[in-house]
């Protein structure tokens, strides 16, 4: 496997935490710089992107790539925001982006899917800069896309009651879901959007997609808000035995989490907000 032997730069730009002067909300966005290339993966809801971007020193304008990690509104509401700043970016994304999902819980369902302006937004973007991405794929030598994870993990699920129709009679495994990952000489650099394919069967697949075993960092939302107990022990267990460098919980891990994480890698464990720079 090529590593990426360039300086690897990544930084947050939209999470569930913020420091003073710089706008929050419930969504993720991260900002690459990787050799001369500039990503954005994921854009968070669409409010808190562009305001944070001058604070942060962000010119969204130089960016290459945009990957959607997969189709919720939290994770893609600024995509017009993007595509105007940079009318030559790439985009790639799994082909169920779009579809039409719902969080029901009770009798009360809510859309959740990827908002209509943003989905006008792809729909007119030529051909050739619209990469729909089901396996694996590599963005340039040291740079990959998982494409669709399998879910080999007995333990992990979608991690919330996610469904493909209102009735909430469909359920949506969230096939779109995928990873972003780096070969560095320190280790696999792994940046998540929600995890919805499960945290460790994610970085398994890594690993096995690479042939690299060390994990030098996560980055991400892990979904482990409403995981079970039974789950949140076998993950803090398996992290264990990854032994990944440095892990940056963001966004829809859950604060209970992130303490377990912290209680068995310790000082390894960085919860993320916006404006961290890694």
């Amino acid at each position: 496997m090529t590593l990426i032997d360039s300086p690897v730069k990544m930084t947050i730009m939209v999470d569930n935490e913020a420091p003073a002067g710089l706008s929050v909300e419930h969504g993720f966005s991260l900002w690459l710089e990787i050799g001369e290339q500039r990503i954005v993966f994921d854009t968070g809801q669409g409010l808190a992107l562009p305001e944070n971007l001058r604070p942060l020193g962000i010119e969204l304008d130089k960016a290459d790539i945009l990957v959607l990690s997969h189709g919720h509104f939290d994770h893609t509401g600024a995509i017009p925001l993007v595509l105007d700043a940079a009318p030559a970016v790439e985009v790639y994304g799994h082909p169920a982006l779009t579809q039409p999902r719902y969080s029901v819980r009770g009798a009360a369902a809510k859309s959740i899917q990827m908002p209509a302006a943003a989905q006008a937004a792809l729909a007119k973007l030529p051909a050739v800069r619209l990469h729909w991405v089901e396996q694996p794929v590599m963005l340039m030598p040291g740079l990959g896309l998982t494409g669709f994870i399998p879910r080999l993990t007995d333990y992990e699920d979608t991690g919330g009651p996610f469904f493909l129709d209102p009735a909430g009679t469909k359920p949506d495994l969230l096939a779109d879901d995928m990873a972003l990952w780096i070969a560095t000489p320190k280790g696999l650099v792994i940046c998540l959007g929600c995890a919805h394919a499960g945290l460790i069967n994610t970085l398994h697949y890594v690993r096995k997609l690479s042939g690299i075993n060390k994990i030098h960092a996560i980055i991400g939302g892990f979904h482990l808000l409403s995981a079970s107990e039974a789950r949140l022990a076998q993950t803090m267990t398996a992290l264990r035995d990854l032994a990944p460098d440095r892990v940056i919980p963001c966004h829809c891990t859950g604060k209970k989490a992130v303490r377990e994480m912290k209680a068995v890698l310790g000082d390894k464990v960085w919860p993320g907000e916006a404006g961290l720079t890694f």
